[in-house]
């Protein structure tokens, strides 16, 4: 029979609230279930369409409502399934449940804290129940007076680790049943010296005495001491049926393969190009079909003979999908590949996204985005990403998903293998870089506009007098002593376009993988009414680069500095100054293009922090004889420095030990990438999940990791939840300080930062709805539920130069505008995604901040570059420019391991551990902010050295070899600190 239940019913079923801690009297065992659900989305292999379909066929796994098959004309087939189920029977020595048909009565099996009976055709039918006669024995479970309470048989001696099994039983309910009752199959893990676990299999949803199967999958990476099978879930008072039940080996680990063909090229897709039709494929809550050509056959299979469409999709997540249980290894790579295009419903091209479904022992469901693409309805185009499962996961299922409801997805092929490792680029080498020599013709206008200049567009270039003379500030910072500009600048004019202006070519002047600075003086022509961007751009072949830009609204000349690299050769590459608005007339003076010397900077950064970030310290040894003291022998090493350096981290990355290895030793902050974001802890109003911050939260505060709270609200509109969307006013508003109460009572001084409003630069979603004051009132109420707690703002492209809405003016201006009207901000948070860091430009934002003498925090620090010594020089010159600031406080960085970025190529660790050269580039810039010093007591007992702020080990060795190991720390502070050692006992 087929059962179908509406979205209405499968919400309800989804909500239904079952007790977190479900303890067993017979077996004192306790037990925790969570499940984290993404929107509505129901769980993977559930069809068809939108509604929940539980599909029951003799013999074998049902992938949709309808079997699609095809006759001997070539044509499709729909089969309609079998009404009833047949149970497994007769002996079955690969079946690893022992009495699987109950034919035995209830050997082997054992009712957990129940009773337990087989009802035979010889027995009688006791009321309520099913006619054995018709449907065969079955045992009946009674007197259940908790959900947990079923069947159960241990199987630990008959299951092999890294093995795949497939599981189905027939099963059904009886009794006061009101709707529907889920059966879930589990898996109990007994091990003496750790806590029991549960590892979920399976469910499934009945009506009263409507026998159905239900079958999943499990594999363990290894067994414990003790694995026990059973079936719970009814309600308490609901007789729970059981007819049979099959457990049988689908794969085994295989390491020998054909001759020529590793592991590594194994495709984990079975029937990956549809040569056995849809074998092995479902649908995603949508019907699948097998084609060998589409419309009237102008779509045809780009590879092989067929391809399959998923189609009838009501969801943008429906899709085409199979499960891959127990074949993904935890802490591999793979490369997913898939062959995709869509058609029908008027859509010409949509996003359509490759992703892993993935389900914990403890169902805790995970989504993985793999690989999104553009596709059309035109040709076939490749989607093509990489995963890594971090954790132990008891179902694994990858589909196609992403167009717009209506919308079919055309799947030609899909592979999954282990990724191929890639080894690292060399260094690239740079041949006289010629720092600070500027790369542009005529710059100082000697020529006219002749010589290197042209107009783009039909706009009119001349030379004028009266420009400035000096170098703006920020070149000024990076080439030191300058000979005077020219004080002359280009006049344009009939500009009717906002993209017209000059342009010279510099194809031929870049070099790969050097870090060029921008500077140039710019002015607008009298008679603007409103503020005009400028901006001075590149064209790198057909890609747009953004070399910086300033907003003006005055007659004033105005410094735009900015940077930028090239790591691909260009067949074309001209730079152009653009903008303002047409019929604007723009002016332009000493424009400079010039390759920055990173290292210098760095050589006066480290005198820099040097007088910021360290301190003179003189040990004044007491507590033993004087004699043993002269000359004794001194080594301090520090172990820490004060300066916080953290990462951020998300709920899937701590079920790696290598990431959570690599975290704890080398960082002392940490950050949630998502899990305290409201969209994340209240996707559905009212339905809140705190657990995956908890977890996070946990393991920070026992290896104490500070924390910082990232966000409360988010006030880009695009990141709000739709539900949240959709409130009036008096609702909303209700629904802010019911997020403020929840969160910030739930974790009172647990978070030393919170980030109020996230980026109220580049939106403004709550103050449009709620008005001015609600950000004030923000900040207000985060302070009297949580005193202790630090408040920022946070933003991005305020130190770059990049972007008009977020120049270090205009945050400064929002800053103090949010102070006047009394909202305590307490710290300025820079996020930090840079390119190209130049650091004079980042200099001059954090100097022109610093005014306000709040603590500055780089709150989300990646840099990006496909050489990894290049992304380590970005990650070192921000580091360095951050701890040699007087005002800034802290670096968070926002991630370090691979596929857990959000930007590509900004990884410091490969996926599957190793640190990759930027990586070890972070290392050596925090080892080289820890001071070491070696020396001899002097005649006064004393040693002196000059040290960074923090954590210190020191250790004396006097002349008779006598050791003794003390600790102490060097607090920030300007003057001479004069620290007791207590030797006593030496």
């Amino acid at each position: 029979m087929i059962i179908e239940l509406s979205n209405l019913i499968y919400l309800e079923l989804l909500s239904k609230k079952r007790n977190p801690f479900r303890r067993s009297p017979c077996s004192g065992d306790c037990r925790v279930l969570r499940a984290v659900m993404r929107s509505s989305e129901p769980p993977a292999l559930v069809s068809p369409r939108s509604s929940l379909c539980i599909s029951v066929v003799s013999g074998r796994k049902l992938r949709n409502s309808m079997e699609i098959s095809r006759n001997d004309n070539g044509e499709h087939a729909k089969q309609n399934n079998n009404n009833n189920v047949t149970p497994v029977i007769g002996s079955d020595r690969t079946n690893v449940i022992v009495n699987h048909d109950f034919s035995l009565g209830t050997h082997s099996w054992h009712p957990n804290c129940c009773e337990a009976s087989v009802v035979t055709a010889d027995s009688g039918i006791p009321h309520g129940v099913l006619d054995p006669s018709k449907y065969g024995s079955y045992v009946v479970v009674k007197n259940r007076k908790e959900t947990w309470q079923g069947l159960e048989q241990d199987i630990t001696s008959r299951v092999k680790p890294c093995s795949l099994y497939k599981v189905s039983a027939t099963v059904a309910v009886s009794g006061p049943v009101q709707g529907l009752e889920e059966i879930i199959a589990t898996l109990k893990l007994e091990n003496q010296q750790s806590p029991t676990n549960y590892q979920f299999i399976a469910k499934t949803c009945v009506f009263k005495e409507k026998w159905v199967r239900l079958e999943g999958m499990f594999s363990l990476p290894s067994v414990p001491e003790r694995v026990v099978f059973y079936l719970e879930g009814p309600s308490p008072g609901i007789d729970l049926l059981i007819q049979s039940v099959t457990i049988h080996l689908d794969s085994e680990p295989e390491r020998e393969r054909l001759e020529g063909v590793t592991v590594e090229d194994e495709n984990l897709v079975v029937n990956p190009n549809f040569e056995d039709g849809l074998n092995n494929w479902s649908g995603r809550s949508c019907k699948i079909v097998c084609h060998d050509s589409m419309a009237d056959g102008k779509i045809i299979p780009q590879s092989g003979k067929a391809f399959a469409a998923a189609t009838e999709r009501t969801q943008n997540w429906n899709g085409i999908q199979q499960e891959i249980t127990g074949k993904v290894e935890r802490k591999r790579v793979y490369e997913a590949t898939a062959v995709v295009r869509i058609y029908g419903n008027n859509v010409t091209s949509a996003t359509v996204q490759a992703t892993l479904w993935v389900q914990n022992p403890n169902q805790r469901d995970q989504y993985i985005g793999i690989a999104n693409v553009q596709a059309t309805d035109k040709e076939w185009i490749q989607c093509k990403g990489k995963f890594l499962l971090n954790g132990s996961a008891s179902r694994v299922v990858i589909y196609i998903e992403g167009p717009p409801p209506g919308t079919d997805i055309l799947l030609n092929s899909l592979t999954v293998k282990h990724a191929e490792k890639i080894p690292p680029s060399p260094r690239p080498p740079i041949e006289n870089p010629a720092f600070g020599v500027n790369i542009l013709t005529n710059s100082q206008l000697t020529d006219g506009t002749t010589n290197g200049w042209f107009p783009l567009g039909n706009c009119t270039l001349s030379v004028a007098e009266g420009s400035p003379r000096i170098l703006p500030p920020m070149a000024r910072y990076s080439l030191g002593p300058h000979e005077p500009l020219s004080g002359r600048y280009m006049l344009v004019t009939n500009r009717t376009q906002t993209w017209m202006g000059p342009a010279q070519m510099i194809t031929d002047k870049l070099k790969l993988f050097l870090t060029y600075q921008i500077s140039v003086w710019v002015k607008l022509g009298s008679g603007i009414n409103s503020p005009q961007n400028v901006n001075v751009a590149l064209g790198i072949d057909s890609q747009w680069v953004n070399g910086g830009q300033v907003e003006i609204n005055d007659d004033k000349w105005h410094e735009i500095g900015g940077s930028f690299r090239v790591e691909k050769q260009p067949s074309k590459a001209l730079v152009y100054i653009q903008g303002p608005s047409s019929g604007v007339d723009l002016m332009v003076a000493g424009l400079q293009i010039f390759p920055v010397d990173r290292l210098a900077r760095i050589k006066h950064l480290r005198r820099q922090s040097d007088k910021i970030r360290r301190s003179d310290v003189i040990l004044k040894f007491s507590g033993a004889d004087a004699s043993k003291l002269s000359g004794a022998t001194v080594k301090v090493r520090q172990t820490r420095n004060s300066f916080p350096v953290g990462t951020c981290i998300s709920r899937s990355s701590i079920d790696n030990e290598d990431f959570v290895d690599f975290f704890l030793k080398n960082f002392n902050w940490a950050v949630f990438g998502n899990e305290l974001k409201w969209y994340w802890t209240e996707p559905e109003q009212g339905k809140l999940n705190y657990q995956d911050a908890d977890d996070m939260l946990n393991l920070c505060s026992s290896n104490n990791i500070e924390t910082r709270g990232h966000c409360i609200f988010w006030e880009v509109q695009a990141t709000v939840q739709q539900w949240i969307q959709k409130m009036n006013q008096t609702d909303l508003n209700t629904a802010v300080q019911n997020r403020l109460t929840s969160l910030l009572n739930r974790y009172k001084g647990k978070f030393k930062h919170y980030d109020v409003n996230n980026e109220m630069l580049h939106g403004s979603f709550y103050q449009d709805k709620l008005g001015k004051d609600i950000r004030v009132n923000m900040f207000k109420t985060a302070h009297q539920l949580d005193p202790s707690a630090t408040l920022f703002v946070n933003d991005y492209h305020i130190e770059d130069g990049c972007d008009p809405k977020s120049c270090p003016e205009k945050y400064i201006e929002h800053i103090l505008d949010l102070q006047e009207k009394g909202a305590p901000v307490g710290g300025i948070g820079i996020q930090g995604h840079i390119d190209s860091p130049v650091g004079p430009i980042v200099c001059s934002a954090l100097d022109r901040l610093g005014i306000l003498g709040l603590p500055i925090w780089f709150t989300e620090l990646d840099v990006s570059s496909i050489n990894e010594h290049i992304r380590g020089d970005d990650l070192e010159v921000v580091m360095w420019e951050a701890f040699g600031h007087p005002a800034v406080e802290g670096i968070m960085l926002w991630g370090f391991w691979e596929l857990f970025m959000s930007r590509d190529n900004s990884h410091l660790v490969n996926a599957e551990g190793d640190v990759n050269e930027a990586g070890k580039r972070l290392l050596a810039v925090k080892k080289d902010w820890l001071s070491h010093a070696n020396g001899h007591i002097d005649q006064n007992g004393a040693f002196a050295f000059r040290g960074y702020h923090g954590n210190y080990a020191v250790e004396v060795i006097t002349s008779s070899s006598q050791k003794v190991l003390k600790t102490f720390v060097v607090e920030k502070g300007d003057s001479a600190q004069v620290i007791t050692v207590d030797l006593q006992g030496l």
